[in-house]
């Protein structure tokens, strides 16, 4: 078994033994340190000067007949995925660390931490699969236990509905997503689910541009649905509202990237006049995520309603850099990704021990916290500035390079996402309203009388926080720590392309 292999498969087979009597925190535990270690590991062996291909790649092939695509078990890492990887890897430390704060976990540990390998196991295998038919495979196995974590571990009354809406959502964007796929892989010859050779097959024998045009749109909205794209984004924030914070740090930090990733490495490569076809829709689209919801945010009383729409409102700018179809502009949303997962996993972490310690996070409930709680306002307001995009923070290095790509080139596409960028910008100063509302409201002025405040921070909830923003700024104060891996995978990926 190669190391891709046994990183992707270790967080399953984890599950696996917890199912079938293992310790469960030490097991869950055990294993995502491990998956972490590994993903460290491949970024230091890595080939960063290396533009196009995979590394560490693997492939069994596991079926091999006449008038059906070759299906194999194949893994690699691109600067992309190897970029995703860490994030996955980050994310599942902390929410697993994080997991003992829930309240509704005793008496159930086995499921809960079952669930949480799964959902990054899943994940894992999705950012890592190059067979067409895994990639899709890996994302759907980790609905299955969001799903379950939401309906059974959720919070407040409304937890099963909210469970079914998001797999309803979800269900419907993979459902979408598969004919896509399915008319992509027919029009190139239905002979590989090999993402390479696909790609391979589109540059050298363009799909017909009608049928393009119909490939990137059922791709567009099926990725679309799933990263909560305007207006397909009425599932979000309820689903991180209900959900366990460690589902909701591991949903919306890592799992959601998934459509983006899907964009990025299928749709533009596969159907690039597509592409261009529908880039006015995308256009209007992403403004509808970064400006609407925006002001949907602004609007909330809850902090978990608030931070969901806030998760929501930020992928647009992930799709405006992806928009911008230059290596700056998706170099740039690939640093967002990264960056706006870990930002988020930090700002659900904290709320989620919020929620269990004070029992609500009715956002005009509190007040001056941060005298008797010093440790719990300096890390949320540290979460806050990543969240805004304040210089020091990977946000910022990742939005700088989204507005510079945005603003490249000269020809008439490019006026018009040059308009949007200019409507996009208002999306920061959105976020520093709500943002720092929210933190005066919850740490500064008086504190409430009726509001019981307990001990700060422990160090076993600030160890795996730090983690993640110790990250957060050290590749906002370098950028090239992973700019190294996204830039030659970006090149490589235009060089592939049709067109």
């Amino acid at each position: 078994m190669s190391t891709l292999e046994l990183l992707v498969f270790l967080p399953l087979l984890a599950a696996l033994a917890v199912g079938l009597g293992a310790p469960a925190r030490f097991t869950a535990l055990g294993a995502s340190v491990l998956v972490l270690l590994f993903a460290v590991y491949c970024a230091i062996n890595f080939n960063a000067s290396q533009e196009g291909g995979m590394q560490f790649a693997s492939s069994r092939t596991l079926l091999e007949m006449p008038g059906f695509p070759k299906l194999s078990l194949a893994f690699g890492l691109d600067g992309i995925s190897l970029v995703l990887l860490l994030l996955s890897g980050l994310v599942l430390v902390a929410a697993v660390f994080l997991a003992p704060q829930e309240s509704a976990i005793k008496g159930s540990a086995r499921l809960y931490y079952l669930s949480l390998l799964l959902i990054g196991g899943g994940a894992i295998g999705a950012f890592t699969a190059t067979d067409l038919f895994f990639l899709y495979a890996f994302h759907e196995l980790a609905l299955i236990p969001t799903f379950l974590m939401i309906g059974i571990f959720g919070h407040g009354e409304g937890r099963v509905r909210t469970a079914w809406t998001i797999t309803i959502f979800l269900g419907v964007g993979s459902l979408v997503l598969l004919v896509g796929l399915i008319l992509a892989v027919g029009a190139l010859g239905g002979t590989t689910f090999d993402v390479a050779s696909l790609t391979a097959l589109a540059k050298g024998s363009p799909i017909a541009e009608s049928t393009q045009s119909w490939i990137f749109l059922l791709l567009f909205i099926g990725f679309g649905i799933l990263v909560s794209l305007f207006p397909f984004h009425s599932w979000a924030a309820p689903a991180y509202a209900e959900a366990p914070a460690p589902v909701a740090m591991l949903h919306a930090g890592v799992l959601k990237k998934f459509g983006l990733y899907g964009l990025i490495r299928l749709a533009m490569p596969l159907a690039p006049a597509g592409a261009e076809r529908w880039m006015n829709l995308v256009l209007v689209l992403l403004l509808g995520n970064i400006l609407y919801i925006g002001l949907v945010t602004i609007a909330q009383k809850r902090l978990d309603r608030m931070l969901g729409y806030s998760s929501v409102m930020h992928m647009g700018y992930a799709f405006l850099g992806i928009a911008a179809g230059n290596v700056i502009g998706v170099s740039g949303a690939v640093l967002l990704m990264f960056a706006h997962g870990l930002s988020i996993a930090l700002l659900f972490g904290l709320a989620g021990w919020m929620r269990d310690q004070f029992g609500t996070l009715d956002i005009d409930r509190f007040g001056g916290i941060a005298k008797p709680m010093p440790r719990l306002g300096l890390l949320f307001g540290f979460a806050a500035f990543a969240s805004i995009g304040l210089p020091g923070f990977a946000n910022f290095a990742a939005e700088v390079e989204i507005f510079f790509g945005a603003f490249a080139g000269e020809d008439l596409a490019m006026t018009w996402i040059r308009w949007a960028t200019i409507g996009a910008l208002w999306g920061v100063v959105i976020s520093a309203v709500y943002m720092l509302r929210a933190y005066r409201h919850l740490f500064m002025g008086p504190k409430p009388d009726k509001l019981v405040t307990p001990a700060d921070l422990s160090w076993e909830t600030r160890l795996p926080l730090l983690l993640l923003l110790v990250a957060l700024l050290a590749v906002g104060f370098a950028p090239e720590l992973l700019n190294q891996f996204i830039r030659p995978a970006v090149n490589g990926l235009f060089t592939a392309m049709a067109g």
